[in-house]
């Protein structure tokens, strides 16, 4: 559970910087459902851009903004459905779009499930201290820019294998980033220099997705609840929900599917790496270059007990589908092929981690033989546009991409993805992977294992996690009325 306790000192710095930057901060009830945010608020965000600096923003941090790039209301949740001339499964697949948040990805919400209780609690207080994000990439880009609104000095902590948008990002914010060792599956590398950071700078506090509840919260609740909508204006008469596949990251995102079998008991949640680096498929290792999943280890917020399916998703398959997804030759060929234009204009909307959940989903579809009355929900985390820079790489390696080249990716990567590298995971094996979090988090990072078996054995440890939310969302009212500004507005 997270640690509500109060330090009043920080709770005052924390309050002083919200009154001197003007920073109103959300509950996650307006998170989750925008309409409860102020009238004043959503006529402030008329004139402001999606990406700016600016802190009525923060409002934004969700699932129902309008999908433009300035000025935009809210609406229902952004989402698309691939067609089965796409997918190969006449199953329905349907995904959350994250290319309409705050910085292009859908990680900002899970900084703000960590950065939010740590403010009203005083458990972080931007006055006095800096704050670090360990991160694969967005996570680190969502907390420096929440931060920046604050007036806050943030350290983004990322390795120097990603993509250089995602660095040239950074350095538009007051941040001080660190490059470690490696690419997306280097994250002991990363948990290293936050041990550094810890032990040698006073001021400055980590916020860890892989292990803060607060990113788990997010999901449970404003990821979970948009899913629930999509469904219930989504489905038709006899079409049912089957469940959903994600791949791990930091395992927040599938907390979504935590909530959503509190409303559809039988659905199942599919957890997909990448196929070089096959930590919960069979406790492997390696390299690979889907972006912001970071492997190696089991993430501490991973509610392992409540996940049905692991799979392996080849990052190749992602690389390729990059190219398929946004040259000119291989849209116009899934045009020819009867995905629908409309659709294909939108396939931008996918990032790297975009395609591999897309793989995963079709993957979960062909693996219970779904028809066309199942459906299967994912995420998109991101959009091309924070990986133009990898599409020029794959060009200059492979040279020109022309029509055979589509035809070859289409037939190989989507029509030909199969049930390879699935398991369907029984009691001993879900156990099995669940213990795979002692040697990260029991021997290097300082967890009990009575907390590590209490998240197994403990029936109510994760409902009660969840249930935290209406605590939280009282001290953020507690804490916007402290500063005074809400009534103003």
């Amino acid at each position: 559970m997270l640690d509500l306790s109060i330090d009043r000192q920080g709770l005052e710095g924390a309050v002083q910087r919200a009154k001197e930057r003007g920073v109103i901060l959300p509950t996650f009830a307006q998170m989750r459902d925008p309409k409860k945010v102020p009238p004043a608020i959503r006529a402030r965000l008329t004139g402001v851009g999606l990406w700016d600096i600016e802190s009525a923003n923060l409002f934004r941090i969700s699932w129902h903004n309008e999908p433009k790039a300035r000025g935009g209301g809210f609406g229902g949740a952004n989402c698309l459905e691939f067609p089965s001339a796409l997918t190969g499964t006449p199953a329905r697949i349907i995904a959350l779009a994250g290319k309409w948040f705050p910085t292009g990805a859908h990680k900002v919400g899970a900084t703000a499930g960590c950065l939010l209780p740590a403010m009203v609690t005083g458990q972080f207080d931007p006055t006095r201290q800096k704050a670090a994000w360990p991160s694969t990439g967005n996570f680190c880009r969502g907390g420096a820019y929440d931060a920046t609104l604050l007036g806050c000095r943030s350290i983004a902590i990322l390795p120097e294998g990603m993509s250089r948008e995602r660095f040239a990002w950074l350095a538009k914010l007051d941040a001080e980033v660190v490059a470690t060792p490696g690419s997306e599956s280097n994250v002991k590398e990363i948990f290293d220099k936050c041990a550094e950071l810890k032990a040698t700078r006073g001021d400055v506090v980590i916020f860890n997705q892989f292990e803060q509840m607060g990113n788990y919260l997010w999901h449970y609740h404003v990821t979970g609840r948009a899913m629930a909508e999509v469904l219930e204006s989504r489905l038709r008469p006899g079409d049912e929900f089957r469940g959903m596949a994600l791949t791990t990251g930091s395992a927040g995102t599938l907390a979504s599917g935590d909530y959503l079998k509190t409303l559809f008991p039988t659905s199942k949640i599919a957890a997909s790496e990448a196929l070089q680096c096959p930590t919960l498929l069979r406790a492997g290792f390696g390299a690979h270059r889907i972006e912001g999943i970071g492997d190696k280890h089991v993430p501490w917020i991973h509610n392992v007990r409540n996940t049905d399916l692991v799979m392996g998703i080849d990052d190749a398959a992602c690389m390729a589908l990059v190219r398929l997804f946004n040259e000119k030759a291989g849209r116009a060929y899934l045009a020819n092929r009867g995905v629908p234009p409309a659709l294909v204009e939108q396939l931008d909307q996918l990032g790297i981690s975009g395609i591999a959940n897309l793989l995963s989903a079709i993957k979960f579809a062909k693996w219970f033989e779904l028809d066309e009355h199942d459906v299967v929900l994912t995420v998109l985390t991101d959009s091309m546009e924070l990986y133009q820079s990898r599409l020029v790489e794959l060009g200059q390696k492979h040279g020109p991409y022309d029509e055979l080249d589509a035809a070859g990716d289409f037939h190989h990567y989507l029509l030909g993805c199969g049930t390879e590298h699935v398991r369907e995971l029984d009691y001993p094996q879900r156990l099995g992977i669940h213990n795979l979090k002692y040697f990260t988090w029991v021997e290097q990072q300082g967890k009990t294992v009575r907390e590590l078996q209490a998240q197994w054995y403990d029936r109510d440890y994760w409902a009660a996690t969840a249930g935290q939310v209406a605590e939280i969302d009282e001290l953020i009212e507690q804490f916007n009325g402290r500063t005074g500004l809400l009534e103003r507005v």
